[in-house]
């Protein structure tokens, strides 16, 4: 009796989904060949690594999927299956133990990204995955073989079925520069343009003394919202054409949808959250005598350094001369953002291939046997090891997808 030969296929990244993707299919029994155009795998997940690998999130599941906004339906099938417990669980099979931070959020014992990615590569190895890197995909040629340049050649492949996971828009230099949006596009599937997420903000202009004395400042326990929401509380960082930081990012989405389709966006911010807005306007109208309103602010609220500079910058000049004007700037300092900073400076991309375009083994409609994964769907969520999570449960899914599809 003869038998056939597993299937071959081909998963083109080695970001987490891609990798996780390689996984689940050789324990399958497929033969898989893994090409990545960087000469290492996971280069963003190195660099994700850096100060602390966030790896996903502890907080209740429902909170936990309202991260993804509009595209939570989307992420739900893919987190019930292979979500935080059970990437915690994975991770701990690989020998690498984790905690809960304080704020939540899950990381390596020690810290590192490298050593759970040198244990996942030598299992992966170990199970015959083929990693194939300073290999770049082209797309595909005219008989619908996948273009492969290695060096200074080129080669067509066609294997029974192919997993693209090839991140976003963001760190071109890491790998992930949306180049193969034309080339899906060119195969039927519609498409929605990659903008920048996590990513920083513009203003109109700082004047020449803020941008030369405080970008750069961290702006410490803040809240910020756009007008007429709730605030969020944090940290965000003053640059020389606006803010970004942790705070910012986790607006970043409202935010640029709002300029988008206005044009531009007004935040307010908290420059005192922890106090009431009655107890800030009695603290400014206590007499400050021959004092400075400058030493008033401190004295009375603790308001210095980057904080007076920056409601000096948006405040208006005569709410510095009534108090219940100027509490009112100190709890909602409006500042107007016009635009993203740019797409290759944010930490991760929305748009890429609209769930729509996929069945429910992430399989594209319009092309059968290609499989998506990963950051390059569809979808956004804040830091705080959210995007990881999704890009590890897409890579499963995708796979599964695929098994399911070649009938094994």
């Amino acid at each position: 009796m003869t038998h056939s030969p597993p299937p071959q296929v081909a998963v083109i990244g080695g970001g987490p989904a891609g990798l996780m993707a390689a996984e689940v299919l050789s324990q399958a029994g497929i033969k898989v060949d893994l090409y990545d155009a960087m000469p290492s795998v996971g280069r963003k997940f190195l660099l994700a690594g850096v100060g602390g690998m966030n790896i996903t999130h502890s907080e209740p599941y429902p909170a936990f999927l309202s991260r993804y906004a509009e595209r939570a339906p989307f992420i739900a099938p893919l987190l019930r299956e292979f979500g935080a417990d059970a990437l915690r669980n994975w991770i701990h099979e690989l020998g690498i133990e984790t905690f809960v931070g304080s704020s939540g959020r899950v990381f390596p014992a020690d810290m590192k990204a490298a050593p759970l990615l040198r244990a996942w590569l030598k299992r992966l190895r170990d199970a015959g995955v083929v990693i194939h890197t300073r290999h770049r995909w082209l797309g595909w040629n005219n008989e619908g073989e996948l273009r492969v340049a290695h060096a200074d050649s080129e080669q067509a492949i066609k294997p029974d079925a192919v997993l693209l996971a090839l991140g976003g828009g963001s760190w071109a230099r890491l790998g992930s520069d949306g180049a193969w949006l034309p080339w899906l596009e060119q195969r039927g599937v519609t498409m929605t343009a990659l903008q920048p997420s996590n990513c920083g903000f513009e203003t109109t202009a700082w004047s020449e003394l803020l941008r030369s004395k405080f970008a750069g400042s961290p702006l410490k326990n803040v809240a910020i919202g756009l007008r007429g929401q709730t605030p969020r509380l944090g940290e965000c960082v003053l640059t020389e054409t606006g803010i970004e930081g942790s705070l910012v990012y986790a607006l970043s989405a409202p935010i640029r949808e709002q300029i988008n389709q206005h044009g531009c966006a007004t935040v307010e911010i908290d420059l005192l959250p922890g106090k009431d807005i009655g107890k800030v306007q009695a603290a400014l109208a206590k007499p400050r005598g021959s004092r400075s309103m400058s030493k008033h602010l401190h004295s009375q609220l603790g308001i210095d350094g980057v904080k007076a500079a920056l409601l000096r910058e948006l405040a208006p000049a005569e709410a510095f001369a009534d108090p219940l004007s100027l509490g009112k700037a100190l709890k909602g300092l409006p500042l107007t953002l016009i635009k993203t900073r740019p797409i290759d400076e944010a930490i991760s991309t929305a748009g890429g291939v609209p769930f729509e375009a996929l069945d429910e083994g992430l399989m594209l409609k319009q092309l059968p046997g290609v499989f998506c994964a990963g950051e390059m769907l569809d979808w956004e969520a804040p830091t705080g090891g959210y995007l990881l999570t999704a890009c590890f449960a897409s890579g499963r899914a995708a796979a599964l997808g695929m098994v399911a599809w070649l009938k094994l």
